[in-house]
């Protein structure tokens, strides 16, 4: 089947369930490079990781307890009345049931919302952190990513100024899954604002509220340590070709 016949496929689905993608544009995405990267982490004052022990108490799946938190942090971010947990359980519902081994509970339990709140207060501290060193800037939710040929639009987590944030709450360090998630989304937005000459992304920050735990990458040393050329008008070319040429105009 051709490329540009492939159904669409979101660009976090691309970036973690076909990475072959991604392994072409940057081979010198290894263990080495990870483990450099991973190096330079640092962690937020005042801020307690929570303890496995803690979350082992809820019956939830991992991927459900912190979708939860996420959509309770996003609430509260935005000001005025808190989503309750019953309508954050709706919110998270509806995003997990896209997955297909997703187990969506009916009601939570008291130990499901004690770690759910425990990663939306860390998640709500982390930015309010960041965003009180940029007093200048606006936090962004849910950031477009443009599509290009069979890959759809999608959207990150968060964004503030020039910085895309994305959140991870795993109990190990960030991976190469991560790099390659947050790679392709500089790729798709780069290959927009070429069209457009609209702004890029020149930074990422991966937070961790699980573990307490950040990452602040410039997007060109990471993209020239792992990539085969520094150019980015060559990557975009490589990317086209194997998702296809037809800009998704979302």
């Amino acid at each position: 089947m051709p490329f540009n016949r492939l159904p669409a496929r979101d660009p976090r689905t691309v970036a973690r369930e076909i990475p072959g993608v991604l392994d072409i544009l940057f081979p010198r995405l290894t263990g080495g490079l990870v483990n450099a990267l991973n190096a330079t982490m640092f962690s937020f004052a005042g801020i307690s990781p929570i303890p496995s022990e803690m979350t082992d108490k809820s019956r939830l799946q991992k991927a459900m307890i912190f979708e939860l938190s996420m959509a309770r942090a996003e609430s509260e971010l935005r000001g005025g009345a808190v989503a309750s947990w019953d309508e954050c359980l709706a919110i998270t519902s509806k995003r997990q049931r896209r997955h297909f081994d997703a187990r969506i509970p009916e009601t939570l339990e008291p130990s499901d919302i004690l770690v759910a709140d425990l990663a939306a207060c860390n998640l709500v501290a982390m930015l309010n952190s960041i965003q009180a060193q940029r007093p200048a800037a606006i936090l962004e939710h849910a950031p477009l990513i443009p599509g290009l040929g069979w890959v759809a639009s999608g959207n990150g987590d968060f964004a503030i100024g020039s910085t895309l944030i994305e959140v991870k709450h795993t109990e190990r360090n960030f991976g190469a899954g991560d790099f390659r998630q947050i790679l392709m989304y500089w790729l798709l937005r780069y290959a927009r604002a070429i069209e457009n000459d609209s702004a890029i992304w020149l930074d990422v920050l991966l937070l961790n509220p699980r573990r307490n735990a950040a990452l602040l990458v410039n997007y060109d040393y990471l993209l020239r340590s792992a990539s085969a050329s520094s150019n980015r008008i060559e990557l975009v070319e490589l990317l086209r070709s194997a998702v296809g040429h037809d800009v998704d105009r979302r």
